[in-house]
């Protein structure tokens, strides 16, 4: 066991520049990995009330089972969400499609679609009293058509756009109002019709789907809506669907929706994606009303770009280690893992050229005396030695100190050799040493 220990302190001693080599690459390892993504995000929502806050909070829930901290960010709606992801305020925000329109191409640039939530379809509420077959019987009716900047006006504008209304002479009558004020107003009998946008559960579509003094319009033609404005999805909405008691709608219709988009700039995280979009999936896994079970996130349709590990989720799920692991271990082993492969590649050279490195290291202690011996070996030949008796000695010494290496088991032949060789060249000096003393003798 003794010689165990020795063979490897031998071992461990020959190969001591490793030490320092390895010390580099792992530091060059940690040095250049990527520092572990933040456990926290600002996403901007909306109004309290707004299905963005809903969507919000139950994303922030399902987060926080991940250790994760999603701020809620309220705002004004979709327009001041895009503003505050450009002015860096937050990292994500809740968007309908279609107002990236509203930036120009080097402000897209700075933006990332990461995927559907949901759908967000257009709902025009009426007074019972209203006749009504397309958008332009509105025109001598009082209307809320949003709140000025809203996502709601931003999508009513493009519609009246398209059935050959100008948006800059709308009627005097019209109102810039929208939400929980334009529904008020419209129950109160101040508006003959109002448009509203938000999923068929939202609180607000639901209180006026039960208000018996209100009607459900259907827009129609909503396939001619969609294919002139594409960032909107076509939906059917069944009879009955937002109010069974009072059968509304009475027959079964179709509307268009703007998707609500998550998106992100250039602050976000990228490696969050896929921890973001599979608590999405958590939540939106039932479905609602209108989106069936499992359909959303989906990939995002808008003009934005799409970032990698998005792609790569809605293609194949989840990253390996994320399946099995919790999201920071599987984050942190992901970019080492990275970064090993390079190092591991520099390693197997290295490790490959150790054997023959020890092995010459050993030797080294052995051969190296053999030089001496060679020489003298040399001298002899040539007749050129000059004092015998000045090599022996030196030759014993050599002796003495051959006895104090130390090699491997495996090498103790190779020393023993050279043992046996040093014997020999002493034999032979003596032997030379008596023929020159009888050579003297008989001078």
């Amino acid at each position: 066991m003794r010689r165990i220990f020795n063979d490897l302190k031998i071992m461990l001693l020959a190969n001591l520049w490793i030490v320092p080599v390895l010390a580099a690459l792992v530091g060059a390892l940690f040095y250049f990995v990527a520092p572990p993504p933040p456990m926290s995000a600002r996403l901007a929502t909306g109004g309290p009330n707004g299905g963005y806050h809903a969507f919000g909070v139950k994303l922030q829930t399902e987060l926080a089972r991940e250790g994760f901290t999603l701020e809620l960010v309220p705002s004004a709606g979709s327009l001041d969400n895009l503003a505050k992801l450009q002015a860096g305020e937050v990292e994500l925000a809740l968007v309908q499609s279609g107002q990236e329109l509203n930036l120009d191409a080097t402000e897209r640039a700075h933006l990332f679609g990461l995927g559907v939530m949901y759908q967000e379809p257009v709902w025009l509420f009426a007074r019972q009293d209203v006749a009504f077959k397309r958008l332009a019987d509105l025109q001598s009716l009082r209307v809320a058509i949003g709140s000025a900047d809203s996502g709601t006006q931003s999508l009513t504008l493009p519609l009246l756009e398209v059935n050959g209304m100008d948006p800059r002479s709308l009627p005097d009558k019209w109102q810039q109002i929208g939400g929980g004020r334009a529904a008020k107003a419209l129950a109160d009998g101040e508006l003959d019709a109002a448009f509203f946008i938000g999923p068929a559960e939202n609180a607000l579509v639901q209180r006026l789907a039960a208000n018996p003094d209100l009607q459900l319009l259907d827009l129609r033609r909503s396939a001619a809506y969609q294919a002139r404005l594409p960032y909107l999805a076509r939906v059917d909405v069944g009879e009955g669907m937002l109010n069974l008691a009072r059968n509304v709608p009475a027959h079964d219709m179709d509307t268009i929706a703007a998707l609500a988009t998550l998106v992100a700039n250039e602050n976000f995280h990228s490696s969050l994606t896929p921890l973001l979009l599979a608590a999405a999936r958590e939540v939106l896994k039932d479905g609602n009303l209108l989106d069936a079970a499992g359909q959303f996130p989906a990939v995002s349709s808008s003009n934005l770009a799409s970032l990698d590990e998005a792609d790569y989720f809605y293609r194949n799920g989840l990253p390996i280690l994320q399946r099995y692991l919790p999201f920071r271990i599987a984050s942190l082993a992901d970019r080492y893992i990275i970064l090993a492969i390079p190092l591991l590649v520099l390693l197997f050279p290295l490790f490959k050229v150790v054997g023959p490195l020890y092995r010459w290291r050993i030797r080294s202690r052995i051969y190296r005396w053999y030089k001496h011996l060679r020489d003298i070996d040399r001298q002899l030949y040539l007749g050129k030695l000059q004092d015998p008796a000045a090599e022996i000695a030196r030759l014993v010494q050599l002796e003495d100190e051959l006895a104090k290496v130390e090699v491997p088991l495996s090498y103790s032949g190779e020393l023993y050799d050279l043992h046996v060789h040093v014997r020999y060249m002493i034999k032979r000096l003596l032997a030379q040493q008596k023929v020159e003393r009888g050579v003297a003798k008989v001078a």
